[in-house]
């Protein structure tokens, strides 16, 4: 074979290349269907056939979990029962690359009869499709990535990247937060992360503390008996620093004598902390930015009510 990495190269400019001319294309018509949807009481309901119908089921997908709900329709199966599914307070977004696929226009009078919102999608803006719904929204591309300039390459891409814009704008118009999202997802890892609050996840029994007074050795002994790689350092509820097997590691590799070494000699007094109710997901990209190994955890009181350690994310401990 000669030349792969070369083709290669040429589809993905090809599509680039594509999204490119879409973009500079998106207009007025596009505010339009955002105002469209955001106004509706009901669900978008996606519909498109053969790949089209592929991708729609995507921007469907992708409706449903950033906050605007939504849910595909097989137009052959539309024309068996489904037409049920469609509510006249739905809004419809039809998909056809040539704007005239049989199976979309047969819908088009059911839903004029309805009164539901069409918003085209398609690569014709003088198609029958487009003529008949109330926005258009131009996916249209010169040549398909294909050789032959068959296959739906470059115009399904074009689809796709326009369906995760008004999912996106959607999204940002709902003031879709986080934690929306991992109401959504709450099967999958993300979610828990998103869902999942630092006092679900800390150590908050036996923690390892030390006095300011206590010696190395005993200091050595309290990081090792807790086994979360520190020791609080507290003078009775107060908390006055934190020592790291990092910071114990320099102070052998110093020119003290360790066995003087007293535990206010060496700690750190400026401890990265969280609060119990702090998102984890917030506390894992501190912990990731700063680079250490663990926050303290204090409550609105500024007691210190555990430990949130680097192992506890799944995630290797970084140098210290």
């Amino acid at each position: 074979m000669t030349g792969v990495i070369t083709l290669a190269r040429n589809v993905v400019a090809a599509e680039m290349q594509a999204l490119d001319r879409m973009s500079n294309r998106i207009d007025a018509g596009f505010e339009r269907a955002i105002d469209i949807i955001l106004g509706a009481r009901g669900r978008v309901v996606v519909v498109g056939m053969g790949k089209s119908g592929l991708i729609g089921k995507k921007i469907a997908a992708t409706m449903a979990s950033t906050g605007t709900p939504a849910f595909s329709v097989h137009p052959g199966e539309a024309f068996h029962g489904d037409l049920g599914m469609i509510k006249p307070i739905d809004v419809v977004l039809m998909i056809s690359n040539s704007g005239e696929t049989e199976e979309l226009i047969r819908i088009l009078p059911f839903l004029k009869h309805q009164q539901n919102p069409v918003i085209a999608m398609t690569g014709k803006v003088n198609s029958t499709l487009a003529r008949h719904s109330d926005v258009v929204l131009d996916i249209s591309v010169e040549r398909e990535a294909c050789n032959n300039n068959l296959a739906p390459t470059s115009s399904t891409t074009a689809t796709l990247v326009m369906g995760d814009a008004l999912a996106v704008v959607l999204s940002v118009n709902r003031d879709f937060q986080p934690e929306d999202f991992a109401r959504f997802h709450p099967g999958g890892s993300l979610g828990r992360r998103l869902l999942t609050r630092v006092a679900d996840v800390m150590h908050k029994e036996n923690l390892p503390i030390c006095r300011p007074d206590a010696s190395f050795r005993d200091v050595v002994h309290v990081i090792n008996r807790g086994r979360l790689g520190m020791a609080l350092v507290m003078d009775g509820d107060m908390l006055q620093g934190v020592i790291t097997d990092g910071d114990v590691r320099r102070a052998f590799d110093s020119d003290w004598d360790y066995k003087t070494i007293l535990a206010r000699q060496i700690m750190s007094t400026d401890p990265k902390q969280a609060s119990p109710d702090e998102r984890f997901a917030d506390a894992e990209a501190r912990i990731h930015a700063a680079r250490i190994g663990a926050l303290v955890v204090k409550d609105d009181a500024g007691r210190v009510v555990g430990i949130l350690q680097i192992h506890d994310l799944g995630t290797d401990e970084p140098s210290v």
